[in-house]
């Protein structure tokens, strides 16, 4: 894995400009907690989970990815955008309510996709354990990097408990139960997805340490996603299947995803949790970012 070039950085800025022209829409922003750290704008640095819209515009290939097209972006912008989901994502609900003092840099959600590539491409468990210290050595140095350029609080986002996405149960299902716990997620890969986030989480303690003037903060995407399962299931959400997708128990496809002509979307997007297998919907990253704003709040030590 390259490590973050102030080239890359840069291609990554245009989330923000797309960002802030949401701020009159996005209401949520205007009541939480974040207005009291007083950014003046956020960047987020990741993969398909915060993109919004620079694969697309970026990429060579990126205008022929299912991305750049219906359905996706559907629901909040009536096309689409760039962004993995059917409306917006959760960059979009943290705290770009208004011009003020200082930039919050969200380091991640990165791994993810090496992660993905190498399960699919039949890796042991132990394989998979064995990439963890190079991926983790990525996220610091980008962290480093970003520090470098002036940064004085960031927040490195951990891997979600992936064992519980529909694209990983519908390719490792199993009658097996005791390979599912209490969510219905697979044990295996969830076991997998914590290993990641403890080997970041002292990652980060160590970077703490070596940075004393800066505050690098832990965003937990595992446990806000456990949040997000457990609300979801008590309010009557679809909490298995996706929202856009064909096929089987999940509604999922490798060969027929969402966007692939013929895949149909389900008729109210608001009640599922899953977008397309991969990504959340916009009402399951709107959950997910107010839980992690509230969580990472204290810990930015912001002051009225």
């Amino acid at each position: 894995m390259a490590p973050l070039s102030f080239k890359n950085l840069l291609l990554l800025l245009p989330n923000i400009f797309v960002l802030c022209s949401l701020i009159s829409f996005v209401s949520f922003a205007h009541s939480h907690p974040l207005k009291i750290c007083k950014f003046d704008q956020i960047y987020q640095l990741g993969d398909s989970i915060s993109d919004t819209g620079n694969l697309i515009r970026e990429s060579p290939i990126g205008s022929s990815t299912p991305f750049a097209r219906l359905p996706y972006g559907e629901t909040f912008f009536k096309n689409a955008t760039g962004r993995c989901s059917n409306g917006l994502l959760m960059i979009d609900y943290i705290e770009c309510a208004e011009k003020l003092h200082t930039a919050l840099f969200m380091v991640g959600e990165i791994g993810g996709n090496d992660y993905n590539y190498a399960i699919f491409q039949g890796k042991t468990m132990d394989e998979l354990q064995s990439m963890v210290p190079e991926v983790v050595h990525a996220i610091t140095n980008a962290v480093k990097r970003v520090l470098s350029f002036g940064a004085t609080r960031v927040v490195v986002p951990g891997n979600f408990p992936i064992g519980c996405l529909p694209i990983y149960k519908t390719a490792f299902h199993t009658n097996k139960l005791a390979a599912y716990d209490e969510n219905q997620c697979l044990k295996q890969l969830n076991d997998f997805a914590k290993y990641h986030n403890e080997q970041l989480q002292q990652a980060i303690e160590k970077l703490q340490q070596e940075h004393p003037n800066a505050i690098i903060v832990y965003a937990d995407y595992y446990n806000a996603y456990q949040h997000l399962l457990h609300l979801g299931k008590s309010h009557g959400f679809d909490t298995e299947r996706a929202c856009c997708g064909s096929g089987g128990k999940y509604s999922f496809n490798m060969t027929r995803m969402c966007g692939a002509p013929g895949v149909g979307v389900c008729a109210d997007p608001g009640r599922f949790l899953s977008w397309d297998g991969v990504h959340l919907t916009q009402q399951g990253y709107k959950i997910m970012a107010g839980w992690l704003v509230h969580d990472i709040f204290t810990n930015l030590h912001c002051h009225l």
